[in-house]
């Protein structure tokens, strides 16, 4: 099974964006189903989930997130679709991320 991390950084601050919900989706016919729905930790990561190779949405919920600060948002959910097609392979999905703008890689 793949795995699959992210680092989401709050680069408005430069600290690590802790407490932001992320949903894993993979790719299940026309649509895509839930795989695991988690909370960045202290120092702004998600590590460790697992699954099939395949297309995958990582969803964001950066709306919650920013409000919860009292920041207004442009971004209220960010999706990255990446292709996770190496089964023996780690996906690490990085997102810099400021109430107006945001940017990601492949990361290792």
């Amino acid at each position: 099974m793949s795995t699959v991390s992210s680092h989401v950084l709050d680069a408005a601050l430069g600290r690590p964006a802790a407490g932001l919900g992320l949903t894993l989706y993979r790719r299940e016919g026309d649509g895509f189903a839930p795989v695991r729905t988690g909370t960045t930790d202290s120092d702004g990561r998600v590590a460790g989930w697992t699954t099939e190779p395949g297309l995958h949405r990582l969803r964001f919920a950066t709306g919650d997130w920013f409000a919860t600060r009292g920041t207004p948002t442009f971004y209220p959910e960010i999706d990255i679709v990446f292709d996770a097609a190496d089964p023996e392979a780690s996906y690490h999905v990085p997102l810099l991320l400021s109430p107006f703008a945001y940017s990601t890689y492949r990361g290792s």
